[in-house]
């Protein structure tokens, strides 16, 4: 009994098939497993599939479950932190060689954002987003029962590379969202992301004192496993991208690398688009990282879990910023929306850092939080606009990318800037980086087509209703003489 409807599913991939037959018969070697199965709309329920008539457009069903899976991904890489003592005495090693862990979680994650994601523009994101969350799955539980550190870092790396399906998911809502509804919808993902990177440390660090440090991990792999079966349950398939591009998968995927590398040099909303993720992730990084040695020393002297706790600071403003994404971002311009939350930052870093003893431990309760939501609304606004003229899932490989670059700029530096001037450098470093933000927004107005200027007025207010087309990316076009995937 055959696996297929009699629907544009069906069409598409008795497509692919002829051309893979076509091409095996001109000497191309067969597809290999995974890209049969990548490219397969098998093992799909019905009502997830492809049918005449039925588009699979935007509804809140599909944010809400981007948002949870783009949490549950996120987490992954930051359950880590609060249990490194604890792994390290139980792999016999030092703590210094236990960070080794986190460091490789994160840099598997970087390679992962860079080679896996422009795959998203090659395979039906059904199949791929799938792949990678099952890969995760499988990564985890041998982190569950790694019997040696060695063992624990190789799988910790391999992690890391495969759980970028939230980087995945971003670009596609940008995509699906109507224009007047994008910026709400964007946020809604980040702010799963957000809570992936708040509660893990809290969690973690609650439960470890209590029980042992695995038990954190068995907890994150049944998280893991309900993901799976939401996303095989309720994820649609979407249909493939340029369906009608006959190219290799080698010749498109280099073409697709090389779109993206023109796009950040050519495009300028792009450019600055980086430019402040880079900036405000920076900020955001630096603060978190010098927070723990500010709270650990005098005058307060927490303890780990107190100082865990102010990770639920970030909760609050995950909540907060699809609320100002919906009444601000989606209807005035991103330098608006983007010098509101920076004006906050500069605020509340000099009333913590300023005024002395006064606001006692309400002086980093209020950084935190005009940080943590000051900082991210310029994210949040300038992907919005780049997801409403660029290729949605290209141009979030060069935010993603940038956005890691800060965060590990704004750690090294902070760091050195704390260890030589204490909390109030840190402080200054924090506000001149909010400034030089301003003065980047401020370099091109929303109207203007070059790279500087402000051609056409301020155009405060936002025409959502008048969304430039996407226009088709070089090296993408249908190429006849090409055979398939």
């Amino acid at each position: 009994m055959s696996h297929y409807h009699s629907d544009n599913s069906e069409l598409s991939v008795t497509e692919d098939a002829k051309q893979q037959r076509c091409a095996r018969t001109d000497g191309e070697p067969r597809p290999s497993i995974l890209t049969r199965f990548i490219t397969s709309s098998r093992w799909t329920p019905p009502w997830c599939r492809q049918q005449p008539g039925r588009e699979f457009g935007y509804n809140s069903g599909i944010v809400l479950l981007s948002a949870f899976a783009s949490a549950v991904a996120a987490a992954n890489l930051y359950y880590t932190y609060p249990v490194l003592n604890k792994a390290a005495d139980d792999f016999g090693v030092s703590y210094e060689r236990a960070a080794l862990i986190p460091q490789l979680l994160q840099g598997g994650y970087g390679i992962g954002i860079l080679f896996l994601c422009p795959l998203g523009d090659v395979f039906r994101l059904r199949p791929l987003i799938l792949t990678l969350t099952l890969a995760t799955t499988c990564t985890w539980l041998g982190l569950c029962l790694a019997p040696s550190f060695e063992v624990f870092t190789t799988l910790s790396f391999l992690t890391g590379f495969v759980t970028v399906s939230p980087q995945l998911l971003l670009p596609l809502i940008g995509t699906l969202a109507p224009p007047e509804r994008r910026a709400t919808a964007v946020s809604l993902v980040l702010a799963g992301m957000m809570m992936g990177l708040a509660l893990p440390r809290v969690v973690a660090g609650i439960v470890t004192q209590y029980t042992p440090w695995r038990n954190i991990y068995w907890v994150a792999l049944g998280l893991q496993c309900i993901l799976v079966a939401l996303m095989w349950l309720f994820f649609p398939d979407y249909p493939r991208p340029d369906p009608n591009n006959t190219q290799t998968f080698t010749r498109k995927y280099l073409n697709i690398l090389g779109s993206i590398v023109r796009m950040a040099i050519k495009e300028p909303i792009l450019a600055y688009g980086c430019i402040v993720t880079f900036l405000v992730n920076a900020v955001q990084a630096s603060f978190w990282t010098t927070l723990t040695a500010h709270l650990a020393g005098p005058p307060f002297n927490f303890g780990p879990l107190n100082i865990g706790l102010f990770s639920m600071i970030g909760v609050g403003t995950t909540i907060l910023i699809p609320v100002y994404a919906h009444f601000v971002i989606e209807r005035f311009a991103p330098y608006f929306a983007t010098t509101n939350g920076l004006l906050l930052t500069i605020v509340t870093v000099s009333l913590d850092c300023y005024t002395g003893d006064v606001l006692k431990i309400g002086g980093p309760i209020l950084q935190a939080f005009g940080v943590d939501f000051g900082v991210q609304l310029g994210s949040v606004a300038y992907r919005a606009a780049v997801y409403k003229q660029l290729p949605a899932n290209r141009a979030n490989v060069i935010f993603t990318a940038c956005a890691f670059i800060g965060q590990l700029v704004g750690t090294s530096v902070g760091n050195t800037v704390y260890a030589r001037g204490g909390w109030q450098n840190v402080g200054i470093f924090h506000v001149a980086l909010a400034l030089l933000t301003m003065v980047v927004i401020y370099l091109r107005g929303p109207k203007e087509k070059g790279w500087f200027g402000w051609t056409g007025g301020i155009g405060l207010r936002l025409e959502n209703g008048g969304a430039k087309e996407k226009e088709p990316e070089e090296g993408c076009s249908s190429d006849e003489n090409s055979t398939g995937v």
